[in-house]
C-alpha cells in the first residue's frame, strides 16, 4: 500500500490543486524576472517590462503579468484619454452611466465597475455574471434601459449578429453608446460566414475558434450602420507613435496567419 492510497480522494486533488497553482505561480514570477526591463507597458495591470508574450497567432502582444492582449490595452488607453480624438475618455464614455458589459474582461470588469453608476454583467452560460442572456433576444430586458452597452469579442459567437445588433440598439437609451470590438482578418471586405458550417474542426479552420460562426470582414462598420448606429472607429492611428509602441497596439511583427487580427479596432457605435 502506497502513500497515495491512505490520502482521501479530495485531500489528493485539493493538494494536487495547490501544487499545480504554486508551480504556475512560480513559472509567472520567472518569466517576469527574465522580462524585466522598461521598453513596453501593460496600461492595464501597469507592468513594465523587455517585450510582452506571445499567443498563437500575434507575437509580442500578450501581457505576462495580466493577460491583457492588444483590445485591452487599446480601450484601456482609450479610457485614459491617450487617443488623439480627446472627446473620448473615461468620463465621457462611462462615468456614471447604467453599463450593461457582455462577457466581462477581468482585466477591464473592476475598472469599469467603480466608475459606472449601474453596472450589470451578462453573458449566455458563465457562471459569475449577473445575468445570463442572448445577445441576440433579451426579451427581459426593457427598451431603452441602459445607457453603454459593452461586447468585445462576442459578436463572432453569436449565431445571428443582426439580430443582436438590432437587441443592442432596442436597449441602449437614446444616443446610447454600444463599444464592440470583433476579431477581423487583414482587409477583407466581406464577412466570411457559413450556417452550415457546424462541425468544431471546420469552424476553427475556417473561423479561428471552435465557437466561431464567422470571421467579420470591413464591412463589420456597415453591418452597425444599418442597425441604426453612427460609428466611430478606432484603432492604433488613433495614438500618437510613442503610445502605440510603448502600449504595443499593434504586433511588434505582423503575424502571417491568414486568420490573424493585426490591426485590431474599437468600435464605439451611437444609436441614433
Amino acid at each position: 500500500m502506497t502513500a497515495k492510497t491512505l490520502i482521501p480522494l479530495p485531500i489528493c486533488r485539493a493538494l494536487g490543486g495547490w501544487w499545480h497553482k504554486r508551480s504556475e505561480r512560480n513559472k509567472k514570477s520567472r518569466l517576469l524576472q527574465h522580462l524585466r526591463g522598461n521598453a513596453v507597458e501593460c496600461n492595464v495591470c501597469l507592468w513594465t517590462g523587455s517585450a510582452f508574450t506571445d499567443d498563437g497567432w500575434h507575437p509580442g502582444t500578450i501581457c505576462p503579468n495580466c493577460g491583457s492582449q492588444v483590445r485591452h490595452r487599446m480601450l484601456a488607453a482609450i479610457f485614459d484619454g491617450k487617443s488623439l480624438s480627446s472627446q473620448w475618455n473615461e468620463g465621457s464614455l462611462l462615468a456614471g452611466k447604467e453599463i450593461l458589459h457582455f462577457a466581462p474582461e477581468r482585466q477591464l470588469r473592476d475598472r469599469i465597475q467603480r466608475v459606472a453608476g449601474r453596472y450589470v454583467t451578462a453573458d449566455y452560460e458563465r457562471g459569475d455574471c449577473d445575468w445570463n442572456l442572448d445577445l441576440s433576444r433579451m426579451p427581459d430586458v426593457k427598451t431603452a434601459s441602459f445607457d453603454v452597452i459593452i461586447a468585445c469579442d462576442v459578436l463572432e459567437h453569436v449565431p445571428d449578429d443582426r439580430a443582436a445588433c438590432k437587441e443592442i440598439h432596442r436597449v441602449l437609451k437614446m444616443a446610447g453608446l454600444a463599444i464592440l470590438t470583433v476579431p477581423q482578418r487583414d482587409s477583407p471586405a466581406d464577412t466570411d460566414e457559413d450556417r452550415t458550417v457546424v462541425a468544431e474542426q471546420a469552424r476553427e479552420q475556417r473561423f479561428g475558434q471552435k465557437d466561431h460562426v464567422r470571421m467579420f470582414g470591413d464591412d463589420f462598420a456597415e453591418r452597425l450602420r444599418v442597425s441604426g448606429f453612427d460609428v466611430v472607429q478606432m484603432d492604433a492611428t488613433t495614438f500618437a507613435p510613442q503610445v502605440r509602441s510603448r502600449l504595443v497596439l499593434v504586433p511588434p511583427i505582423r503575424s502571417r496567419h491568414p486568420l490573424a487580427t493585426n490591426d485590431r479596432r474599437i468600435y464605439l457605435a451611437r444609436r441614433i
